[in-house]
């Protein structure tokens, strides 16, 4: 089906079943297997440090988080005990170690901006796809779409912890990329989502234009973020469910990934750049979503 044809689909109303899209014949057959849970390290990440004091204060708030070491200046460890109060079963009975401001940044990566805090956890549990699927039917209000935002070739830690601050600030219900080529949770990626890598889940999926396909099935309507798109993201109605694909700048999205998509659409820019870094247009997406521009 060409672009152009799948651009005048009307966006109202359900989205289609298998057997009304004309695509069907790519789907997943009824007897291939799902996507199965990852396991903490399923996808080779190991313990990470986390630094930074917004992204350190929402992993101890966070009980799926296991934290192996908490290390801080003397001169934050006040603020420290404070935040330690609800975490303390998860915390060895150590922390949190004091450590002086050079003992600290040799255990970070160069230059890392850790703001006198850091630990050392578990990585996250990672859900499933249908995980996330199940929980886009009962999210949205009345007038305001259900979204999850879908990353094809951002490799990019502060591209990925930005998008992900800014899911989290409207609501998005999770941010999808492929296990292939995107970055690992680091405390690089960590810094980046201010707090948001603890309260938006990060899904790793083997197959992405496959996970589209799943996605309709489930009633999302993939909308793809191009400046050449034929109508502004703003012109769209009628969605109850959006997933919002952005790619790459420079390289934007994969063949097969544009071809999954429903509609192309644009953000209305002016002026003489015509373009956004990938974790502004996610903002600005998400924005529209979330006072009701679409939906």
């Amino acid at each position: 089906m060409s672009r152009q044809h799948r651009s005048r689909r009307d966006p109202r109303g359900p989205r289609p079943s298998d057997a009304q899209r004309p695509e069907a014949g790519g789907r997943r057959p009824a007897d291939a297997p799902a996507e199965r849970p990852r396991r903490p390290g399923a996808g080779g990440e190991r313990q990470s440090w986390i630094y930074g004091r917004h992204a350190v204060a929402a992993l101890l708030a966070n009980p799926a988080r296991n934290c192996r070491r908490l290390v801080g200046l003397a001169e934050a460890d006040e603020t420290l005990r404070r935040w330690i109060a609800a975490a303390r079963a998860r915390l060895p009975a150590d922390a949190p170690e004091t450590a002086t401001r050079e003992a600290l940044a040799a255990l970070l990566p160069d230059g890392a901006v850790h703001q006198g805090v850091a630990a050392l956890a578990d990585p996250l549990p990672e859900p499933a796809l249908e995980d996330v699927l199940e929980r886009a039917a009962a999210a949205a209000p009345p007038g305001r779409a259900a979204a999850v935002v879908v990353l094809d070739r951002v490799t990019d830690p502060h591209n990925v912890g930005a998008v992900l601050r800014s899911a989290a600030a409207f609501g998005a219900l999770a941010v999808v990329l492929p296990q292939h080529g995107a970055p690992p949770v680091t405390g690089v990626l960590a810094k980046a989502a201010s707090g948001a890598l603890e309260h938006v889940p990060l899904v790793r999926v083997v197959n992405l234009a496959r996970t589209l396909d799943e996605m309709k099935r489930a009633g999302f309507w993939c909308v793809a973020l191009d400046e050449r798109g034929e109508r502004a993201l703003s012109e769209l109605d009628g969605f109850e469910r959006v997933a919002l694909v952005l790619g790459a700048e420079g390289e934007g999205l994969r063949r097969l990934t544009r071809e999954r998509c429903d509609v192309l659409a644009r953000l209305p820019t002016q002026g003489p750049v015509a373009s956004l870094n990938v974790s502004n247009a996610a903002a600005v997406a998400l924005y529209e979503l979330a006072r009701g521009g679409v939906g």
